[in-house]
């Protein structure tokens, strides 16, 4: 029996173009809604170097969180992705130890915190070094209004405001909210519980 492709060919093309239109149709709908989050909202970070080790190494793939300080300051004790301020095409991952008006001290492998709450001054007690991991230098830095001081969890091994001085407020991206990759390691983060009086 003969087939007539003069009545197939109409449906065929129509069942093309269908798929087609609706293949666009996702496409365009996954990019409006993928994009801003990509570039407003969230944005991918791969960790290179042993700066904060041993809590984020060489390799781990973190999601920031780029939104939450457009409605809150950052807090002591947030790991954040921050532009270099001596190169602001290099972002390095550091944490929060200073916060703006802070008196920060290091001294004696121990960071001293002097502001309003603590004018006699707060050795920082900070659960997330190894016992063994002193931070080294001899400073005594008063920060400014947008300014931080941010240090690597790798107190032996890290470029930080030890070195290049305080982070202003501009240059920090965004705040680190979830490990997903290596798989055994996925992990969200909050900030750390520090002394009980300590801002």
């Amino acid at each position: 029996m003969d087939i007539d492709e003069t009545n197939q060919n109409p449906k065929t093309w129509a069942a093309v173009g269908l798929f087609v239109f609706d293949f666009i149709k996702i496409f365009v709908i996954a990019v409006a809604i993928i994009v801003p989050i990509r570039w407003f909202l969230f944005q991918p970070f791969v960790v290179t170097g042993d700066s904060m080790r041993p809590n984020f190494q060489d390799g781990d793939y973190l999601i920031i969180d780029e939104i939450s300080y457009r409605f809150r300051e950052p807090d002591r004790g947030d790991v954040i992705v921050l532009r270099f301020p001596n190169d602001e095409s290099q972002f390095f991952i550091k944490r929060i130890v200073g916060l703006p008006n802070d008196r920060v001290v290091v001294e004696n492998g121990k960071v001293e915190i002097y502001n309003t709450e603590h004018p006699q001054g707060l050795v920082l007690q900070e659960p997330y070094l190894p016992s063994n991991n002193l931070t080294y230098g001899n400073l005594d830095m008063t920060l400014g209004q947008d300014e931080f001081f941010v240090l690597g969890d790798n107190r032996l091994s890290s470029s930080d405001s030890r070195i290049w001085g305080t982070l202003p407020r501009e240059d920090v991206v965004g705040r680190v909210f979830l490990r997903i990759f290596p798989l055994p390691r996925l992990q969200a983060f909050s900030p750390p519980a520090y002394n009980p009086a300590a801002p």
